[in-house]
């Protein structure tokens, strides 16, 4: 099996001066990449192209959640107008990337199968987006959109798996997905500015008084009120032990696996990308 190195790989398609100078992009997706490069290259026939699927896989997703930084609030001023010109452009250079990488390698069928995910993720994206608007969301139906738009477009992939790879692979993929997402969530509690839209907006949304519920549903965002909510509901301690079971749930599904090799390869993932998890969400619990 060759060494993970697709970040490197993607470098040369990604770091432009710039790009780089004058946007901020969003995190490659080296935790679901990575994943995907290690199921694909211990098939009982590792795949050829097991880099290659894995590069585009992740050049396209970060095009996508290039797209999602956009802000469309209103005007902005002559600095933030170049980011955002800058992001459209990128977001669409890194999704367009994929399909003159695969075409090179003669992989018409993959071309297919990506842009076939794309579209779902879009139609994710709009049904989601109608729902905040309408505030028809429960907090956990929230956290398991995010979750689905996290890793939808990877599942592409499930159907050229070994039946049985396949299986943890979903498994695996929804469970790393939603470690991601549950962290964010914490990232989002030390930043009024983020709260809104956030998990903790939906859960409050859905069980606060109905005063509270009405400066939300108003974009009522004053530090000092956003506080006051998340020490009022524990939202940290909350999130705390989200994240606390859902690095359980991982650790128990590598635990099931019965090819050493693999287990190895995916416990390194987890060293990576588990075990800082795992302070955290002890912070979390010191901070409630």
């Amino acid at each position: 099996m060759k060494p993970y190195k697709i970040p490197e790989i993607a470098k040369k398609y990604v770091e432009y001066d710039m790009i780089l100078a004058h946007t901020e992009l969003p995190a490659f997706p080296d935790l679901r990449a990575r994943l995907l490069f290690v199921f694909l290259s211990n098939q009982r026939t590792p795949l050829l192209h097991s880099e290659l699927y894995t590069l585009v896989a992740s050049l396209v997703q970060l095009g996508m959640d290039t797209h999602d930084m956009i802000d469309e609030s209103g005007r902005v001023a002559e600095k933030e107008m170049r980011s955002r010109q800058l992001k459209v452009l990128a977001g669409d250079y890194y999704s367009s990337r994929f399909y003159q990488l695969l075409a090179q390698a003669g992989q018409v069928g993959m071309i297919r199968r990506i842009s076939d995910g794309v579209c779902e993720v879009n139609k994710l994206k709009v049904n989601f987006y109608m729902k905040m608007k309408q505030l028809k969301l429960s907090a956990e139906e929230y956290l398991n959109q995010c979750v689905q738009l996290k890793t939808e477009l990877f599942t592409v992939f499930t159907e050229i798996l070994d039946e049985k790879m396949a299986r943890v692979w979903t498994e695996l993929l929804q469970g790393l997905g939603r470690c991601e997402v549950v962290l964010d969530e914490w990232n989002r509690c030390d930043k009024p500015d983020r709260f809104n839209g956030s998990w903790g907006y939906w859960h409050i949304l859905n069980v606060g008084t109905e005063e509270e519920k009405r400066k939300l549903a108003d974009k009522h965002d004053e530090p000092s009120f956003i506080s006051s909510l998340l020490a009022a509901y524990e939202i940290r301690g909350q999130l705390a032990e989200k994240l606390k079971h859902s690095v359980a749930q991982v650790q128990a599904i590598v635990g099931r696996l019965d090819s050493d090799k693999l287990m190895r390869e995916l416990q390194q993932i987890g060293e990576t990308f588990l075990r800082p998890l795992l302070p955290a969400a002890s912070a979390l619990n010191e901070r409630r």
